[in-house]
């Protein structure tokens, strides 16, 4: 198992990704069918990422970090292989991703989530993200938490 960088190629695997975790729990909003559809606008573009955890030659998981502000990135678009769920995989992302951020030198990440979804709002806590006022700009309607984690 290895984490990679964005390839293009694997960008239809970052949307089914995200598509079969989306509509198991929830419902795809037009933002997430903006993003997922054309991730190299939305996410690499203006200087955000995206991660595959990589199985021999199988796609089996993903998250993205996309830019929200000077220093602040959203940690998003986190999904992983049904099958490889309960092995730790997100949580190596989300070191992963951690420890990217503050080798890029940024501020924050932020992550809008679902108190539904209580292993991943477990985890966040975990890594020393903490709840914040939602405010104006929640790019979802789903989203009822906001969480912040402080780089710095």
């Amino acid at each position: 198992m290895e984490i990679i960088s964005y390839q293009s190629q694997y960008a239809k695997d970052f949307k089914e990704l995200n598509i079969a975790w989306l509509e198991k729990y929830f419902w795809v909003e037009p933002h997430d069918e903006e993003v997922l559809g054309n991730p190299e606008k939305y996410i690499i573009e203006p200087g955000g990422t995206i991660f595959f955890v990589k199985e021999a030659d199988e796609i089996i998981g993903c998250v993205a970090l996309m830019k929200m502000d000077e220093g602040v990135f959203e940690l998003t678009k986190m999904a992983i292989t049904p099958t490889y769920q309960g092995k730790k995989i997100g949580q190596k992302l989300m070191e992963h991703s951690i420890r990217f951020a503050k080798e890029q030198g940024w501020d924050y990440l932020i992550i809008f989530s679902n108190r539904k979804l209580e292993n991943a709002i477990y985890i966040y806590k975990k890594y020393g993200f903490e709840e914040i006022p939602i405010g104006a700009n929640n790019p979802y309607t789903r989203g009822d938490i906001k969480m912040r984690l402080n780089l710095s």
